[in-house]
């Protein structure tokens, strides 16, 4: 077991070197804003982290750091602040801090330093608060180690371990405001070491160890810093016995006038005690802070006790031990008369006798805030209303337990000088219609209230009116003299009526449901200056952005004075959370309707220009010719298909011989002169007839031959003679002709018609002329469909062209590219125009059908 035990300290020292090696591992975490104040407080840092040269402000509290190295610090030339506090340093090297000309605030407290060396502080000439204090050095050490330190107004040494301090260790210190000296277990001390320091404003003595033990040691060290001008704090003194209170008669001699108890420890009799070595001194304020206090209050021996220059009694943080058996403070009645202000905070205190309020006759401040007072206590406290505390101008009742408004603006109506009276923290819940008030009731604080309705119960005399951090959803209470309003933590819509607060300078409105507020908003405030409404949930909409912009650049008779980075957008959704001074509208947002008007008719002007422009090139035309030519290829893809399912397909789909292309303009030599010649037979009564082809459901009107040139030439539009053979002529087999007027399927979509026309002919016969040519858009649309559903085509000879008249490739439209590329490539036949060439007519139509005749004949 022995063994056992011996390994602990070993296994403690093996962990503690495995956390060390870890902290030096870890990230050395800074946060630096834009003024170069760095804070790398609570970070875990072993070592000191890199931080730009510029930094001002280094905060290194609450670390692992042990050592500091003379190049840690050394490009730090502007640093103002080095915080060090409660690391682990041991060990710093005389130069580190030499480079730090304008240091002026260095924290060393509460480390591990074992000695001072003066050669830290010898280039610190710019030093003004150095703090040594809770270190483990048992003196300062030699030579003077502060001598150098010149502008020092701020210094505090000491701690557990501090057991001498020698006249010559503060040599070259004078001029000091504040000086903290940590001397609980100090064992020498030379007189007048810290008599050089004077003049000091604030001294702040630990001495608990020479209270209870050397009383001649702490009556010398009271005897050097106690001025009638120093603020003298004792903290950690236990006043046990009498003989640990025989040292205030220094404090008695030397007529100091503040004096203050911290963290000690009373008795009856040490307070009695107290009292009587005090007797007659000039104390004006006389604090207790965190005391305890062992008796029941017999204080009777000090009633003979002379303490009228006392003006200031400030008791916070009481801890009666023997609470049930403790009588009151009646025993001190003799001094209460004396006191204007007499605070009494956290005491546990639920009454205050009405006897004790006739005592303060010279009362003009009282605190009882964070207490047990209530409803029937608050009216044994004031009396009842009976005309006690006439002087009265500052009451606190805040923290307690009272509920009613209405008692409590009862109790205070008699006080004809209360001009502040705050009972914030109480659970008033509600108000009354209307409530007596003084007439000199000037500030006024209900925050944290949980009120939820304000009424005319508030005095209209307010000048300043606290209603923070309760429920109200409105305030609409008229308030003439009121200058500030304090409304933060509430849940307003809107801000309030501002013609109900003619004199109003400063509202604050932070945390509440606030999502909007205009500049007529502001203007309805005559005389407001300042303004807080960060915190809310604004909607960023077009007229507040820009508002808001002009409210914060100080454009606007009002300022803003909280931070401008507290308002954020709660809508519209895509900028929720972003900083309203980082938002800007665009003009599609915030003029909307105008915006989408003038883009319609912005789109509308480029569509018809854009429309007018593709007419003038016949892109509709081209586009319709694209979507028929695709159409007609799936149409071909499937034929295809069809065919090689079945052979005989193509002769069943297969239907005319040709497929005629002509202008309406040109219809008279159709039908008297191509019709009649293609698909004419000899009848055997000696007339003529149609072919009867096979044509489904087409219909076929029969066309008379018997006509005179007259009558052919009359019938053309075209302007061009033609003649007919005779009928004893043999004619040859005839052919079957597709004609739009004809044999188009009523009822369909003309390019439907189209289509079918020309996969059902083996050949699409032309008619060209210049009436061809000029034809409208709906009869360009039919020709071109036919070139292009020629490149689907297996046939050469698929397209047969007929000049009807001259007709020069110049002629031809450059849209007609197709049918321009025919011209230039392709044989095409040339109607004869002189009537009396019978010949050459002759060798036209033998030529026609020729080029027309059966697929089978050519096969």
């Amino acid at each position: 077991m022995p063994c056992v035990w011996a390994l602990f300290p070993v296994l403690a020292m093996t962990l503690s070197s495995a956390q060390n090696l870890l902290g030096d591992r870890s990230p050395q975490s800074c946060r630096c804003d834009q003024d170069l104040d760095c804070t790398c407080s609570h970070s875990g840092l072993s070592s000191v982290p890199s931080v730009p040269d510029q930094t001002r402000t280094l905060d290194l509290n609450y670390n692992q750091i042990t050592e500091i190295h003379s190049q840690d610090l050394g490009p730090l030339r502007e640093l103002l602040v080095l915080k060090m506090h409660a690391n682990r340093l041991s060990q710093i090297d005389p130069q580190a801090f030499s480079g730090l000309w304008n240091l002026k605030e260095l924290d060393l407290s509460q480390n591990l330093l074992t000695t001072l060396d003066h050669r830290w502080f010898n280039k610190l000439g710019a030093l003004e608060s150095l703090k040594l204090h809770s270190n483990l050095y048992k003196c300062l050490g030699s030579p003077p180690p502060f001598q150098t330190l010149v502008r020092l107004r701020v210094l505090s040494f000491g701690g557990e371990s501090l057991e001498e301090i020698r006249v010559s260790d503060l040599r070259g210190v004078g001029g000091l405001k504040q000086l903290l000296v940590d001397a609980n277990n100090l064992k020498r001390y030379d007189s007048g070491a810290l008599a050089q320091i004077w003049p000091l404003d604030h001294v702040t003595l630990g001495l608990h160890s020479p209270f209870l033990l050397n009383q001649t040691l702490a009556s010398a060290v009271l005897h050097d810093v106690s001025y009638p001008q120093t603020h003298l704090t004792l903290d950690n003194i236990s006043m046990s016995t009498n003989l640990s209170v025989l040292p205030f008669r220094e404090v008695a001699q030397k007529r100091v006038r503040h004096i203050s108890f911290h963290n000690s420890y009373l008795t009856d009799q040490t307070t009695v005690r107290l009292l009587v070595e005090i007797d007659g001194a000039p104390i004006t304020t006389l604090s207790v802070n965190n005391i305890t206090l062992n008796g029941v209050g017999s204080w009777e021996k000090a009633h003979k006790t002379d303490h009228k220059s006392l003006d200031e009694i400030f008791i916070k943080d009481i801890v009666v031990l023997n609470v049930f058996e403790f009588r009151s403070f009646l025993p001190l009645g003799f001094i209460l008369e004396y006191p204007r202000k007499i605070s009494v905070i956290n005491a546990k205190v639920f009454v205050m006798p009405c006897f004790t309020a006739f005592l303060l006759k010279n009362l003009m401040f009282l605190d009882l805030s964070e207490n047990l007072l209530t409803d029937p206590t608050l009216t044994e406290t004031l009396c009842e209303g009976a005309g006690v505390l006439k002087n009265l101008r500052v009451l606190n009742i805040s923290a307690n337990a009272i509920k009613s408004l209405s008692l409590i603006s009862r109790m205070v109506s008699h006080l004809s000088k209360l001009s502040h009276l705050d009972v914030s923290r109480n659970t008033l819940n509600s108000m009354p219609p209307s409530c007596p008030w003084p007439q000199s009731l000037r500030f006024l604080n209900m925050s944290r209230t949980k009120l939820s309705n304000a009424t005319s119960c508030l005095p209209p005399t307010l000048q300043v009116l606290d209603l923070s951090y309760n429920d109200l959803e409105e305030l609409s209470v008229e308030l003439p003299a009121l200058k500030e309003l304090h409304l933060s933590g509430n849940k307003l819509l809107t801000l309030p009526p501002g013609s109900l607060y003619p004199n109003l300078q400063t509202l604050t409105i932070q945390i509440n449901t606030l999502n909007f507020f205009s500049h007529s908003d502001l203007l309805s405030f005559p005389r407001l200056q300042n303004f807080q409404a960060g915190l809310n949930k604004f909607i960023c909409s077009c007229d507040f952005v820009p508002f808001f912009h002009s409210l914060s650049s100080g454009k606007s008779n009002v300022s803003l004075t909280d931070e401008i980075n507290n308002y954020f957008c709660d809508s519209p959704l895509h900028l929720q959370g972003t900083p309203l001074s980082l938002v800007h509208r665009s003009f599609p947002e915030c003029h909307y309707i105008l915006f989408v008007a003038l883009s319609c008719g912005l789109v509308l002007v480029f569509l018809v220009c854009l429309g007018a422009v593709l007419w003038k090139m016949h892109a509709f035309w081209y586009l319709n010719m694209i979507f028929v030519w695709l159409k007609a290829k799936h149409r071909r893809r499937r034929r295809e298909r069809m065919r090689r399912e079945d052979r005989d397909t193509d002769r069943l789909l297969v239907t005319y011989d040709a497929f005629v292309s002509y202008s309406e303009r040109d219809s008279a030599w159709v039908d008297n002169y191509l019709i009649p010649e293609l698909e004419q037979t000899e009848s055997g009564n000696g007339g003529v007839e149609m072919t009867k082809g096979n044509y489904g459901t087409f219909c076929h009107q029969p066309v008379s031959m018997e006509r005179s040139s007259e009558e052919t030439r009359a019938e053309s539009s075209s302007g061009a003679s033609w003649d007919t053979r005779p009928e004893s002529s043999p004619r040859p087999e005839p052919l079957r002709l597709c004609l739009h007027r004809r044999d188009f399927l009523p009822g369909r979509w003309i390019m439907d018609n189209i289509v079918t026309a020309i996969e059902s002919s083996h050949r699409t016969l032309f008619i060209l002329s210049h009436n061809f040519v000029k034809s409208d858009w709906c009869k360009y649309e039919l020709d071109f469909t036919h070139f292009q559903l020629l490149e689907g085509n297996c046939r050469e000879d698929a397209a047969i062209l007929v000049l009807l008249e001259p007709l020069h490739h110049d002629d031809v439209p450059k849209r007609f590219c197709r049918l321009r590329r025919l011209l230039n490539s392709t044989t095409y036949l040339q109607w004869p125009q002189d009537p009396d060439q019978r010949d050459q007519r002759d060798q036209f139509w033998t030529s026609l059908r020729q080029a027309l005749r059966p697929v089978q004949d050519l096969d």
